[in-house]
């Protein structure tokens, strides 16, 4: 099934990027001119989604303007978190409506990354019905979120810091596609989180629940030696200069 609708998490401040002179939102980082937000935009439409949610917060109106410039064909709607500075599980829970809206599967993503568009192409293509994407040439430490495999397919943990037993890990892109029924499922725990008053978790604490209470209902996709890097820190930026925008190839095969 075809996949024609994302939400896109854009309301962080990105505080770990160090000394940057008027910080912008990371979607807002360019590279060879082109903003994070921009190339998500086009990636997204090259696959064929036509409506995309955008969750905001920090300079919010900076991020709106970004994509309304962008050109891009299908409906845009901005969705604003204002409590971005406690965890993106808000962010997750404020996009609960898109996410849920009736009609196919829908693409999570993360805004920091840069990426060669045919990863987009492989998760909109997985025959899984929820999907992760999983690199497992990574840098090992407590910061890339792991996802942990026994076996060849089975999926038993997501997470920074994992004590769960695996025979294999890697790191996860931070895009995803759920199903109508697990994206439901999702702010559903999102929602009560909150409720509950964990308002500091990262959104990866959800989807760790959901795996880990049905494993059975989540695949893999392994982008191993495609090109891409996740935005958190100034060598992150110089690493998608100097490394990773070199290597992208903006044909979609």
């Amino acid at each position: 099934m075809s996949v024609a609708r994302a939400c896109i998490l854009a309301a962080g401040i990105g505080n770990r990027l160090g000394d940057l002179q008027d910080k912008p939102p990371k979607a807002l980082l360019e590279f060879s001119g082109k903003s994070l937000l921009a190339r998500h935009l086009e990636n997204l439409a090259r696959i064929g989604v036509d409506s995309v949610a955008i969750g905001t917060g920090y300079r919010a109106d900076d991020l709106r303007a970004e994509a309304l410039a962008a050109s891009f064909p299908g409906d845009i709607t901005f969705v604003h978190n204002p409590d971005y500075t406690e965890g993106s599980v808000i962010t997750m829970a404020v996009l609960g409506d898109a996410m849920m809206s009736a009609g196919g599967p829908v693409i999570l993503m993360d805004a920091d990354v840069l990426y060669d568009p045919r990863i987009m192409v492989r998760l909109a293509n997985s025959a899984h019905a929820n999907c992760l994407l999983v690199d497992r040439e990574f840098e090992e430490g407590d910061e890339p979120v792991k996802i942990c495999v026994r076996g060849d397919t089975d999926l038993v943990d997501f997470r920074k810091i994992v004590e769960t037993q695996f025979d294999w890990c890697g790191e996860s892109v931070g895009f995803f596609k759920w199903s109508p029924a697990m994206a439901g499922n999702l702010i559903d725990r999102a929602e009560a989180y909150i409720a509950r008053g964990d308002r500091e978790a990262p959104y990866e604490e959800v989807i760790r629940d959901a795996i880990l209470a049905t494993p059975q209902e989540f695949g893999f996709e392994d982008i191993t030696s495609n090109p891409w890097v996740e935005i958190d820190f100034s060598e992150d930026v110089a690493k998608a200069n100097s490394e990773i925008l070199p290597l992208i190839d903006t044909g979609i095969p």
